[in-house]
């Protein structure tokens, strides 16, 4: 250990030893269409070396050459090459002057075949550190704006069904505290927590209105996010759409099946001439009924965003979003869990899904409010400083109903359960990182140094759940299936629970952490990171008590290596990384036997990951393969305890193992044809644990097997230039919703959608036609509950372009 903690004390001296100068220069600059739009993707080079990289997203372009007089050359396919002649001197970084090619954006995206349509993986989030995909030693997948507007995707859970290894568990509940919808990954439920790599809270659905990405950034990642908000199987970060240098945007109209009525616009403009100031809204109206007898979900979203390049060196961003919801709670069905299950598959339910169980007056309102700053200095041409504040609101306002089969003596007496909500979470999250890419020695070194406070109140003024009625499934005309209303509801609220909770819970989280790859060559990278987390729980205040309990603290480390090797240098890579994620447990507050501690550790969940990534034929194909390991230790298990004060204890010495091979293809074979497809098995299981459940899979891990394909064709000459097609969908293994020794297992069956568009697009317009399950596959999403899906939905979308 001491070992461990010299390097680290090492690694925080580097940002001092890495100002020294020594080996090649570098190149940097910008790619401007002749519309003076970015030009991403574009390939950009020394003239007869090997030596080159691509535009990211914003056509901006660094790496490092060899100190000399040299030719930049950018050479798209079928176009005249555009050319510079640099000198560079040892050490030096030169500022290209903008290329500005001769293609508007719009001949440029026919140019970039479709090439890069779905391949771009660069990101400044997952390492917190300026890394490729082939640099980076930890897996992750992307969901970009392109294929979610081919897909005419109109919500966030069909928009990360293109995501290898997820799978929904739980659509949004809207309640209070953990409303937002449950995904499995790597064997451990998610939710979307993330946006722009720091809290930005949700307690509903998402609008993918200002989404410019989704990253799914895998295994137990506490190092550089630690624990309040991402879980063991990775975490869910939402990039959203930044202003850009020009007028420009676009409205749209989506209709479709079920009531379907969608109105969305994204307008960019820079508010002064030399387009230092950028001002960009998105924001849409969201409308659709449900395919059962009632149900709606009612939204309305608005972005705005601003940025502000002060200097060359200071920059400022600012991105506020308000969502707004008012919905009827999806019907979930929750399975008993007291006894054996009499039916134990949907079809052995005598439950007719076409039914919702509520009423359009039993609603759930759910505004969300989210602010995020950023403000980037430029310390030096290797060092940045870059403060990131957030602030989110989240609340819960109305009711929230489920229906559970809880007789003891059959699966056909269905209970309808609801609470009066009326829960608010606020989140604030501020931390500020040094980001430094310099050299020690003549090998290049990257680097970040952060701090993290986080700040979490919830306030909880919510009713118990008073239970409303019970219906006998077999009589499909119980009289008492519409009587459920507001009114009524009401009434019944106030005699059984006329008095809610009154309880306020809070906590702080200190964080710093260090994260720092070392290039031993050009090919060999060694990642070395560490968090120390602290944990303050402020306990729960119970007005009605005037109590406070659950106060405590923790300090955790948490380290993170990693190892890439570049077996072709930019093209292809063998990767290898240790993660470390952790939870903190509050003290045990019932009584324990003599010599077994009250007092708990943090939970560890620890992984072992290995694999390959490809980036080849100027990124016409990606690929990434890997097998992960993960053991979570310190976990707690109940102990029978005959004799003792209570019936059970707590010991902390039960583990769960999650295992599996994850893929990740995106290719463009040709002109015009694009393909993502990714495969995901997961095998998981309690090792020692509590008797109920041990040996056995956890509910939370999902499907077994996972698999997810699209594939589009688009013209690219000719009259029909910009018509286009695609087809797809996701296939999910057989799935033991519940599974324990207590009510058995209940299994619902292994299923496959497939979707399917029709497209044209022009510079001035995009139509497009999407049928979602057009085989009307009936499939259910479950964690201990049933949901039926969606049957098969039509949509018709129109955009307009300016």
């Amino acid at each position: 250990m001491k070992k461990v903690y010299r390097i680290y004390c090492l690694l925080f001296l580097l940002p001092i030893l890495s100002f020294a100068q020594n080996g090649k220069g570098i190149i940097k600059g910008k790619v401007l269409s002749a519309d003076s739009m970015p030009a991403s993707f574009v390939p950009v080079g020394l003239k007869g070396t090997t030596i080159g990289t691509t535009t990211d997203a914003e056509g901006n372009y660094q790496f490092k050459v060899p100190a000399g007089q040299h030719t930049l050359l950018i050479q798209l396919v079928g176009h005249e090459p555009e050319e510079k002649v640099l000198e560079v001197k040892e050490g030096e970084t030169i500022a290209v002057d903008d290329f500005t090619l001769r293609e508007n954006s719009k001949e440029l995206q026919e140019v970039i075949v479709e090439g890069s349509k779905f391949t771009n993986k660069e990101s400044d989030y997952v390492a917190r550190l300026p890394l490729k995909d082939l640099e980076n030693p930890q897996v992750y997948s992307v969901v970009g704006q392109k294929l979610m507007k081919e897909q005419v995707v109109t919500n966030f859970d069909d928009a990360v069904k293109n995501v290898p290894g997820l799978n929904k568990l739980w659509t949004s509940t809207g309640r209070g505290s953990d409303g937002a919808g449950y995904f499995a990954l790597r064997g451990f439920s998610v939710q979307p927590n993330m946006v722009n790599g720091i809290a930005g809270v949700t307690n509903g659905g998402l609008d993918p209105a200002n989404m410019e990405r989704i990253e799914v950034i895998k295994g137990p990642s506490g190092t550089l996010f630690g624990s309040s908000l991402i879980s063991y199987g990775g975490l869910i970060n939402i990039v959203t759409k930044k202003p850009y240098e020009k007028f420009g945007g676009e409205a749209s109209y989506t209709g479709g099946s079920f009531g379907l009525t969608r109105v969305a616009a994204d307008v960019n403009s820079p508010l002064n001439k030399n387009k230092t100031l950028l001002f960009r809204l998105n924001t849409a109206y969201h409308y659709e009924g449900s395919f059962q007898d009632l149900g709606f979900k009612r939204s309305i979203f608005v972005a705005p965003s601003i940025s502000y390049k002060v200097s060359n060196r200071l920059s400022l961003l600012l991105n506020v979003e308000y969502f707004n919801s008012e919905a009827t709670n999806p019907l979930s069905v929750f399975l008993n869990r007291e006894r054996p299950y009499f039916a134990k598959s949907p079809d052995e339910l005598a439950l007719n899904f076409n039914r919702s169980y509520t009423s359009n007056d039993i609603t759930i309102k759910n505004p969300n409010f989210n602010v995020y700053g950023q403000m980037s200095y430029k310390l030096s041409d290797k060092w940045t400083a870059q403060t990131n504040v957030s602030q989110s609101m989240k609340k819960s306002d109305g009711y929230y109903s489920y229906v559970m089969f809880r007789q003891k003596t059959n699966d056909t007496q269905l209970t309808r359960l609801i609470s009066d909500q009326n829960s608010t979470t606020n989140v604030m999250d501020i931390q500020q990182n040094f980001i430094g890419d310099s050299k020690i020695l003549s090998l290049r070194n990257r680097m970040v140094v952060g701090v993290d406070y986080l700040q979490t109140q919830t306030i909880n003024n919510s009713t118990d759940y008073v239970s409303f009625d019970t219906l006998n499934t077999l009589n499909k005309k119980d009289p008492k299936y519409s009587r459920l209303n507001q009114q009524t509801l009401d009434a019944k609220i106030a005699v059984i629970n006329p008095n809610p909770s009154r309880t306020t819970a809070s906590s702080q989280v200190y964080s710093a952490y260090i994260s720092d790859v070392l290039n031993a060559t050009d090919n060999l990278m060694f990642m070395a990171s560490l968090r120390i987390d602290h944990f303050k729980s402020n306990g729960t205040y119970d007005q009605k008590q005037d109590t406070t309990r659950g106060k405590y603290e923790q300090t955790t480390l948490s380290p993170k290596f990693g190892l890439v090797y570049q077996i072709v240098k930019d093209k292809v890579s063998l990767f290898a990384n240790y993660m470390n994620g952790f939870q903190n447990l509050a003290p045990l507050t019932s009584p324990q036997p003599e010599g077994i501690p009250s007092v708990l550790k943090p939970q560890r969940a620890n992984q072992v990951e290995g694999g390959l990534k490809l980036d080849l034929f100027s990124h016409k194909l990606t690929f990434t393969a890997c097998y992960y390991d993960i053991l979570v230790t310190n976990v707690t298990r109940t102990v029978e305890w005959p004799g003792g004060p209570v019936p059970t204890y707590t010991l902390q010495d039960a583990s769960q193992k999650s295992n599996g091979f994850e893929a990740d293809l995106a290719a463009n074979p040709i002109t015009g044809l694009s393909i993502i497809a990714g495969y995901g098995y997961n095998e998981s299981k309690y090792l020692q644990s509590t008797s109920t459940v041990e040996g056995l899979r956890p509910t939370a891990a999902g499907p077994q097997h996972l698999a997810n394909f699209w594939a589009s064709y688009t013209l690219t000459k000719g009259s029909l230039q910009g018509l286009g097609a695609g087809i797809g969908g996701n296939y999910v293994s057989e799935n033991n919703i519940t599974y324990n020794k207590t009510t058995g297992t209940f299994v619902v069956a292994a299923y496959t959608v497939l979707n399917a568009s029709l497209f044209y697009e022009t510079p001035s317009y995009r139509l497009s036609l999407k049928a979602n399950n057009f085989t009307d596959q009936v499939y259910y999403t479950s964690w201990s509950t049933l949901e039926r899906q969606m049957p098969s939905r039509y949509m018709v979308s129109v955009a307009v372009k300016f």
